[in-house]
């Protein structure tokens, strides 16, 4: 029997130790060609030039990086605290009360999802641009020439940034007031607790490790946003570290990448920092635990007469975070210029950007180009992570050198990486700089966190006595992991996919950076259409792919939820 283990131990130990190679050649060359750039100088055909530390002392001596973390500070908190009170006051009333019309509150997610960041952040523009609707209406009711907000500010940043991560706040907390045990909540209305008071004293604080852990992820990913401060932030003259790196790179010829570097390690060190706080936060969280063995049944708030006010926090949300954007992109797609909104405006009305959109086979590469990327990416990220999570859920030779390594990746903000991918085939003789494939690299090393995640999870809910006994049986590892774990863990592989499939087709920080000629992405073509003035053209676009992203999303959920029932038996 030892001799049987002896060589189990061995068969696992080599695909092991070739996995950790395979993730250590993709997430360790960033940091390594990141922090040597900031080091050294760059010479005209990229290559490394002399020892330096003139970049940290220029970084250091500029007030712009202070000024820059200031607003970065301030434009993170506020974005959180806004997320966060859309998000969990939303999660709470659809999963804890008997609030009307939850279903809008899916809606809105979903299709949340499907939408890309720069389109959602375009459609806040529309909304509260100087011509808006909002301050169009506030001039008129007041006579004033002045407006009631002004986007282009820091508190116009916080605002769309707060919207734009709600839906995923909401999502997060949802499963945490779902699986929230009542016994406690029940033991205070037995002894005499309101309603209100039983939600102050007992709800909110058992879920508070959850809510301060989303905070500071929401923070984490608000600092290194960029969408919202490339659009709102640059023609406010509100400079955020984030378009400091992108600066340094687009509007200086030759790229300073020596600059950019260092203020992108010291992005890195911050985010580094953040995450730490980050994984202590998330690991004290046992203390509140109100799950365990004893069955239960979480049970709904009777609210009364307050069921109309938790009915109508789900209409405001339907209507701010989904109607609004989706009504300022429809009015400005029919138009051939953007205009405020009138009467007279549907006298405008035409179809010509939605034909420029459709018959264009420019566009329709972008479309391919997206799903291509995103697809393989996905797919890459997913069949690596399902390998490592087997790996470390079960312990097996190398697995905390594996889990390490796949989460390091989360370090790194989407500017930075893409300057530290930029860099290294700028310098390795691999020709794929400007062709899709360094894109797909860049999203495989980003996204690897998300995929370890959803492997990991999943593969803590399947028992591994399934696999002794196909061991017992003379399976080797690859087959049991390619009969026994990968069927059972499909629900989450799936779920894993679609998360990062629509992740890599959304964002804009990466591509703006990699995308040659020939290998744009729709991002990256909707926010040239915004700096060039094509708000219709881009309103156009962006309707017809959060169409097709939203269609792709509810097709793979309704599959993964349709695996995981036939994988379970249910």
């Amino acid at each position: 029997m030892s001799r049987w283990f002896t060589s189990r131990q061995t068969e696992y130990a080599i695909p092991g130790v070739l996995l950790a190679i395979l993730i250590a050649l993709l997430v360790l060359p960033p940091i390594w060609f990141l922090v040597q750039g900031s080091l050294y100088t760059t010479n005209a055909d990229f290559s490394r030039g002399e020892l330096t530390l003139q970049y940290y002392h220029r970084l250091v001596q500029e007030p712009a990086l202070f000024t820059s973390s200031m607003n970065s500070t301030v434009f993170a908190v506020g974005s959180s605290v806004v997320a966060l009170l859309f998000g969990a006051m939303l999660a709470w009333v659809v999963e804890r009360t008997n609030a009307a019309f939850k279903a809008l509150a899916y809606l809105t997610t979903i299709i949340s999802l499907g939408t890309p960041f720069i389109l959602y952040v375009s459609a806040w523009l529309f909304l509260l641009g100087k011509a808006g609707p909002i301050n169009d209406l506030y001039r008129m009711v007041t006579g004033s020439n002045g407006v009631l907000i002004n986007v282009y500010s820091m508190s116009g940043m916080i605002l769309v940034e707060g919207f734009l991560w709600s839906p995923l706040v909401f999502l997060l907390l949802s499963a945490t007031f779902r699986t929230s045990n009542p016994e406690y909540e029940e033991a205070a209305r037995i002894c005499g607790a309101s309603v209100w008071d039983t939600i102050r004293r007992i709800t909110l604080k058992l879920a508070l490790p959850s809510v301060l852990a989303l905070a500071l992820l929401v923070f984490i990913r608000a600092i290194e946003a960029f969408e919202v401060p490339a659009l709102v932030g640059l023609p406010g003259k509100i400079n955020v570290l984030t378009t400091d790196i992108y600066l340094d790179l687009s509007d200086v010829v030759p790229p300073d990448f020596g600059h950019a570097s260092s203020f992108s390690v010291f992005l890195l060190v911050i985010v580094g920092i953040l995450l730490a706080f980050y994984n202590r936060l998330s690991k004290s969280a046992d203390r509140y635990h109100t799950v365990t063995g004893k069955g239960y049944r979480a049970r709904i708030f009777d609210l009364g007469r307050g069921r109309h006010i938790a009915t109508a926090i789900v209409l405001i949300n339907f209507f701010v975070i989904l109607v609004l954007p989706l009504l300022a992109l429809l009015w400005a797609s029919f138009l051939p210029f953007f205009q405020p909104v009138r009467l007279r405006g549907f006298s405008l009305f035409t179809l010509e950007n939605y034909q420029a959109v459709l018959n264009a086979d420019y566009y329709l590469g972008l479309l391919w180009n997206t799903l291509f990327v995103a697809a393989v990416s996905a797919t890459a990220a997913m069949a690596i992570t399902l390998v490592a999570g087997w790996f470390a859920a079960r312990r097996k030779s190398g697995a905390w050198v594996l889990d390490q390594l796949a989460t390091m990746p989360l370090i790194f903000p989407g500017i930075v990486l893409g300057v530290a991918v930029m860099q290294i085939y700028l310098q390795v003789p691999i020709p794929i700089y400007g062709t899709v494939w360094i894109l797909v690299i860049a999203f495989v090393i980003r996204y690897l966190p998300y995929g370890m995640r959803y492997s990991y999870a999943g593969m803590l809910q399947i028992h591994h006595e399934l696999e002794e006994a196909a061991g017992v049986c003379g399976a080797s590892p690859m087959t049991t992991l390619r009969r026994i774990v990968a069927p059972l863990l499909a629900p989450a592989v799936l779920s894993g996919w679609l998360f990062i499939f629509l992740l890599a087709a959304r964002v804009l920080s990466l591509p703006i950076l990699l995308s040659g000629p020939d290998a744009q992405m729709v991002a990256v073509e909707m926010f040239d259409l915004w700096t060039n003035g094509q708000s219709t053209e881009l309103a156009a676009l962006g309707l017809v792919w959060t169409a097709v992203m939203t269609v792709i999303a509810s097709l793979f959920y309704y599959t993964a939820r349709q695996t995981g029932a036939t994988a379970y038996g249910n």
